[in-house]
């Protein structure tokens, strides 16, 4: 066995995902599939219409701040690359969202961006999956990966150390409109939820940490999604974000997540993704009926374990 992981592979085999929307018509199947391969995708899962509404509204937010190319119908998404760059890194706040503070509240602010993850063809999977009650946690996360100098991919990690809670916890990543690959999609590393939790090493990029490749991880799914697709895997598999490509485009997306409802939830999972508070987040609401849903339910609280996130080596 090696003593240091390699940084980088020499070699990376690029495969597709595989397609599991037959197997919802067979639980257990579906849970067989994700038991082996870390990973679940389904081809236009949401429907296209409403994906594309989430991607007008988010687009319209960053036409408000003056960052798109004019000339563009709604869901246009060229980016004046000098207007965006013209904003210094502590302006551009987080460089995982892609955006400053002030245009990604816009869009923790919007209705439909917390509406759309409790979609019923959303719901279905996770009930199959989990064959019990679901818990959608509330902290939604946008990505709006514009063409500014400090944005880098996202390094290779597990989210269960952000999460924590429970390792069943599920992430559903779909982006907002088609994305093909030199957009810059997510890729993850098949089976790599087998091996548990990894150690993390400071890397840049969002979250500020990445799982240390070893020589032998190579084989990373992808795939050219389209406005719908889904992609969902459990909280220890191995994921990146693949480098976009375009100086002039912007690639939006959204990170959701479910999980048992009987199974433990750290609170952070319950607060917004960015420093507003639920009630300013709901101010202009049209429906009452998703404010503070979790509430309602007997949820059990875990404490929060700072070890997940202090850097370690890894023996390959």
């Amino acid at each position: 066995m090696s003593s240091a992981p390699a940084t980088a592979p020499k070699s990376i085999s690029k495969s597709q995902f595989v397609d599991s929307t037959p197997l919802l018509a067979d639980p257990a199947a579906l849970q067989a599939r994700a038991a082996e391969d870390g990973y679940l995708f389904f081809k236009q899962r949401l429907p296209k219409d409403e994906v594309l509404a989430m991607r007008a509204e988010m687009l319209a937010i960053i036409e408000k701040h003056g960052w798109r190319q004019p000339g563009q119908d709604a869901l246009g998404g060229l980016i004046d690359y000098d207007a965006i760059n013209r904003l210094t890194e502590e302006e551009m706040h987080r460089t995982d969202v892609g955006v400053t503070a002030d245009a990604y509240h816009d869009v923790q602010k919007l209705e439909r961006f917390h509406r759309l993850p409790h979609h019923p063809r959303l719901l279905e999977i996770y009930q199959k999956l989990f064959g019990r009650e679901v818990l959608v946690h509330p902290r939604h996360i946008a990505r709006l990966v514009t063409p500014h100098t400090c944005m880098v991919p996202t390094p290779p990690h597990q989210d269960f150390p952000y999460i924590q809670g429970t390792s069943q916890t599920w992430t559903c990543w779909f982006p907002v409109g088609d994305c093909p690959k030199p957009l810059g999609g997510l890729m993850l590393l098949r089976a790599s939820h087998t091996q548990g939790y990894l150690p993390v090493q400071p890397a840049r990029g969002a979250g500020g940490f990445a799982v240390p490749l070893c020589p032998t991880e190579t084989e990373w799914l992808e795939t050219e999604y389209e406005a719908g697709d889904v992609l969902t895997f459990p909280a220890h598999t191995v994921h990146k974000a693949a480098r976009c490509q375009f100086k002039n485009q912007v690639r939006l997306s959204m990170d959701v997540r479910y999980q048992p409802m009987d199974e433990v939830v750290d609170n952070s999972s319950l607060n917004p993704h960015c420093t507003l508070k639920w009630d300013e987040i709901y101010a202009n609401w049209q429906s009452d009926d998703l404010k503070y849903y979790w509430r309602k339910f007997p949820l059990k609280m875990s404490a929060w374990d700072d070890g997940y996130l202090k850097p370690r080596q890894r023996i390959c």
